[in-house]
């Protein structure tokens, strides 16, 4: 039986066995296979790696001895032996999974030195190229295998440098060197208890190991966790000749990239160093030079002109731009790496824009390049990349974008300062409905509690605002009017800078980027829309919101909270009179003020959704969120209403309840105090003639909340069509209009075909969904889901990424049912999932007919729902 091949030399693999090669690997077997001059070498497969953790971290029966005929394949390639005096082939040894991971095994340079081969590097060079080599191995190994602290090696050379009179480490002659390979060994003995090998196979065997073991290194897995990527892919080792960048004038080494990662600008990008080995073009020792500026060096000159050559050649073959390591020895140039190369969301727009116009690639591949996350890049103020400032802490990237301005803590202040002209940072505990005006009015919020589906995360994402929560490291004191962030004290009014986009908190004023959607933005855009099935429409609660909800690609709006219009100006205080009422006649009178409010709102909205449906949920908050908790406010209510403060305390506690999310709420309060709903009706309908009358395709869609049962339904639709009927037979005309539910409780989607009796169309609710199927509060699961996650008890957190194993197959069960009585009932979904690319794959799955997220999150939700259909067309074929 033949043995199990876990070793591939590079001339055997090719692009497409990256799960096998690993990304570097597959990509050098490439190169290798199209005639490009690269050292050869060999990939230890991801299988390797996973039979080395199932065999109880020992290598698989057979890899060694297929390494050592690997090796003897390139010492002929080559013709050199490895551990040789004569003539000593040097490797490198690299890790390479199948996608870019940072926080996987450093490269490990010039391995195969040792006492003796040193002498034979130096006879064929110098012996301080010999000497530097060999004391960077050590340095390499010691900190990559061994586990010792790089500082201690740096320190060393530090003080030779000094000993010397030299700032740079090229300038260290090689007698030096030679001490400090003695020196280094030292480190080695005493730090890790063992001394550095020089059996050059010793070596290999080891840092084949320490590849595999960086696999689970805590950086790696951090890296896995957040990026979605399967812990069980293992990482491959791509161990290759050694060709020397820092042998003499005509030597070098270089990064470039095939179009400017950057801006997308179709020209060769990248950095070199004549006379330098790979490493010091990132360490910063020497500043590389503009990669353009190869063309003036006679030494270098010829061999710019063929990398230029071979970028073109690598572009058209991966049809993507590409990002290229390279080493010049003695003139002639040698390819070390290409891999699709990473991008800013401005580039890989315009590169994948550019690249249909130039042929290389479909509309459907452009659509399917960009990442829909990189479009939140382009819609945000971006921290300046030059800007290296103070970072005080991190807290979750709740809504992206980046904002300066002044600390302060009450929303009626934030709202005053803004009025006033200053930019200001709302800086909170925790956020509630009552702080929503301030959040509106400030640049950005920063709170010290909650989660990524926090009020002031959902809030503000909704707004389009930066926003940082769940920053532990900060301290919140009202009393002080001030803040301390890992002991630094910052005092209201003092200017901070935040990261929505990172999680950073930045002490001062950081310049940012205004975002700047361009042509190739809105071509992209088109082509998206082109190809996806699902509509896309916007959470907006503003004339404002809905028209930059329409100016991004909205077809509509999926879900206005009405609740939100209460908390602008002076409303408030006509829905505390309504809260406060002890009649119905004095709870009528108190909605008779707020009834011309909605209505103005409702037909600002209505204009700017002109020929577009607009879904206005009536009134879901339970009353309590209304109402003044401290002693002050309770007593200027009182004051205001000219009645008794114990009025209003006994009133607040006789609201307060145990569990108000599955209180009284939603349609309870509309069944309970009809005359609240009776009042949005007739601001929806008046607000809808009105504008209607001015020529504007008004399309209104009433939606009530917290539906369990049909009856309770019925109860409320009974309400709105008759404030219909009585509006429309006084203005002698009529508008049509839907009346339908949403679907936010378990019991609702289970029982969808009787309500789709009373239903015209179902929104899914999914945040609310979401924590009555799971049995979470999104407000407080932040405390443990990171390390739900995290051990892989849940595979992402629920509010962000759709549950489809829970809440995905109660909503198949309610599209199913609804559909089963009323086939042509629309559907769609409104909760904070509608942004996210990867529920919106599952709503196109699920047939829904429409998404509705966040204005700024329309664009995302658009080249998501586009990716959506390009990848069910390709399971379909």
């Amino acid at each position: 039986m033949a043995a199990h091949r876990w070793v591939y030399l590079f001339r055997d693999g090719n692009a497409q066995q990256r799960d096998l090669l690993g990304g570097k690997g597959a990509n050098l077997a490439e190169m290798t296979n199209v005639g490009l001059p690269v050292p050869p070498g060999f990939t230890v497969t991801t299988e390797a790696c996973n039979a080395y953790f199932e065999d109880g971290a020992s290598l698989p029966e057979g890899l060694w001895e297929q390494v050592l005929d690997g090796l003897a394949d390139i010492e002929r390639q080559m013709g050199r032996t490895f551990g040789s005096p004569d003539r000593p082939l040097l490797v490198s040894v690299r890790s390479g999974a199948k996608f870019s991971m940072p926080g996987m095994m450093d490269t490990i340079l010039n391995l195969g030195l040792n006492d003796v081969t040193v002498r034979g590097l130096a006879a064929e060079a110098d012996e301080r190229f010999a000497y530097d080599c060999y004391r960077r191995l050590i340095q390499m190994f010691a900190k990559v295998v061994l586990d010792v602290n790089a500082d201690l090696f740096e320190d060393v050379i530090d003080e030779h440098k000094r000993a010397l009179g030299v700032r740079n480490d090229f300038e260290l002659p090689a007698d030096d060197l030679r001490r400090m390979v003695a020196e280094f060994k030292e480190i080695v003995r005493r730090e890790a208890g063992q001394d550095f090998p020089d059996d050059p196979h010793d070596q290999l065997r080891a840092a084949i190991i320490a590849v595999f073991e960086s696999w689970n290194n805590r950086r790696a897995i951090d890296y896995r966790n957040a990026n979605n990527i399967p812990h069980n892919l293992g990482t491959a080792v791509n161990v290759q000749a050694m060709v020397y960048g820092n042998m003499g004038p005509d030597c070098a080494t270089g990064v470039a990239f095939t179009r400017n990662p950057s801006t997308g600008e179709k020209r060769l990008f990248g950095e070199y160093l004549t006379n330098a080995q790979g490493e010091d073009v990132v360490a910063g020792v020497r500043t590389p030079q503009p990669i353009e500026q190869m063309a003036d060096d006679p030494h270098v000159g010829p061999a710019y002109q063929q990398l230029q050559e071979i970028a073109q050649r690598l572009e058209q073959h991966y049809r993507d731009m590409q990002d290229l390591e390279f080493t010049i020895q003695n003139g002639k140039l040698y390819m070390l790496q290409t891999r699709t190369g990473k991008r800013t969301g401005a580039a890989a727009v315009k590169i994948a824009v550019d690249m249909v116009k130039e042929g290389l690639i479909s509309k459907e591949e452009a659509v399917q390049r960009v990442l829909p996350s990189q479009l939140d890049q382009l819609l945000h103020p971006t921290i300046d990349p030059g800007h290296t400032g103070e970072v005080l802490a991190n807290g979750l990237p709740a809504s992206p974008g980046a904002a300066t301005g002044q600390v302060v803590f009450d929303a009626d202040e934030a709202k005053a300062l803004a009025e006033d002209g200053h930019d200001v940072i709302l800086v909170r505990l925790e956020t509630s409905p009552e702080d929503f005006h301030g959040m509106l009015a400030a640049r950005a919020v920063l709170t010290a509690r909650g989660g990524m589906t926090s009020h002031a995360a959902v809030v503000a994402r909704g707004m389009g605002k930066p926003a940082v929560v769940g920053c532990t490291a900060l301290q919140v004191d009202y009393d002080r009017q001030q803040i301390t962030i890992n002991g630094k004290v910052i005092p209201k009014g003092d200017y901070i800078t935040i990261d929505g986009s990172t999680g950073a908190v930045m002490l001062g004023k950081v310049p940012t980027i205004e975002p700047q959607v361009h042509g190739d933005l809105a071509t992209l855009l088109g082509w998206a829309d082109e190809i996806r099935k699902l509509g896309v429409r916007a959470n907006a609660d503003t004339p404002e919101d809905a028209a930059k909800a329409r100016e991004l690609g909205a077809q509509g709006i999926g879900l206005c909270r009405t609740e939100h219009m209460f908390f602008q100006g002076d409303r408030i205080w006509a829905v505390r009179e309504m809260i406060i009422a002890t009649t119905e006649e004095e709870r009528r009178a108190a909605l008779a003020k707020l009834e011309p409010m909605q209505r103005e709102d409702f037909a600002g909205i209505f204009r700017a959704m002109d020929g577009f449906p607009v879904t206005i949920r009536t009134l879901d908050p339970p009353l309590h969120e209304f109402l003044p908790h401290t002693d002050a406010e309770i007593e200027e209510l009182a004051r205001t209403m000219s009645i008794d403060p114990e009025i209003v305390k006994s009133k607040v506690v006789a609201l307060r309840e145990a569990n108000p999310m599955l209180g009284h709420r939603g349609c309870r309060l509309g069944i309970t105090a009809p005359e609240i709903t009776e009042m949005q009706a007739r601001a929806i309908f008046g607000a809808a003639l009105d504008v209607a009358a001015e020529g504007v395709d008004v399309r209104p869609e009433i939606m009530i909340p917290l539906v369990g049962d049909v009856e309770e339904l019925r109860l409320q639709r009974e309400v709105v069509d008759r404030v219909a009927q009585e509006m429309f037979a006084k203005a002698g005309r009529s508008i049509p209009y839907l009346v339908g539910t949403m679907i936010e409780l378990p019991r609702a989607a289970l029982l969808a075909d009787k309500i789709a009796e009373q239903a015209e169309f179902f929104s899914f609710g999914t945040n609310d969904l979401t924590q009555t199927t799971l049995g979470l509060s999104r407000d407080d699961s932040g405390r443990f889901l990171p390390y739900y996650v995290e051990h892989g008890i849940f595979k992402n957190d629920p509010f962000q990424v759709l549950d489809r194993e829970g809440v995905g197959e109660l909503i198949r069960i309610a599209v199913e049912r609804g559909r089963k009585t009323r086939p042509d009932i629309k559907l769609g979904i409104c909760g904070e999932h509608g942004g996210d690319p990867s529920s919106v794959e599952f709503c196109h799955q699920a047939g829904l007919d429409y998404v509705s997220a966040s204005p700024f999150r329309v664009p995302i939700a658009r080249l998501a729902a586009a990716q959506a259909a390009l990848e069910q067309s390709e399971r379909d074929v």
